[in-house]
């Protein structure tokens, strides 16, 4: 169960903290703005996606609802799986494609870690 713990929450962390992260950048740097532009993307939809990416932290960090936890897990997905696809459309270099694999590849460990301490809490109350 520790060892179990320790990985949840350090996956867990790591995401959370590169959504809050990378929420920031979208709304203070400028050649993320540019990145957007380049991506094909509308100027609002990286504001949207930025306060998407800090409520998707939060959730994914404090107690709520499972079904809550549930929805940011998705959304972060969705996320990950299509900044791979944007920018192998636009061609850009692959190390523009890696970032959010790992990514992704994080919150799936966090996502199977947090099923895995809810099964176990189920076992330990029953």
């Amino acid at each position: 169960m520790k060892a179990t713990k320790i990985t949840y929450w350090v996956s867990t962390a790591i995401v959370a903290l590169m959504m809050t992260f990378s929420g920031f950048a979208y709304l203070t740097n400028p050649t993320v703005q540019q990145g957007f532009q380049h991506l094909g993307y509308p100027d609002y939809f990286r504001v949207e996606l930025a306060f998407a990416k800090f409520i998707g932290a939060l959730l994914l960090l404090i107690p709520v609802a499972a079904r809550a936890k549930e929805w940011a897990y998705a959304g972060f997905a969705i996320t990950f799986v299509s900044a791979v696809i944007a920018h192998t459309a636009s061609g850009d270099p692959v190390q523009n494609r890696i970032m959010p694999a790992v990514f992704l590849g994080l919150m799936i460990l966090s996502y199977i870690m947090y099923h895995k301490m809810q099964s176990l809490k189920t076992v330990t109350v029953s």
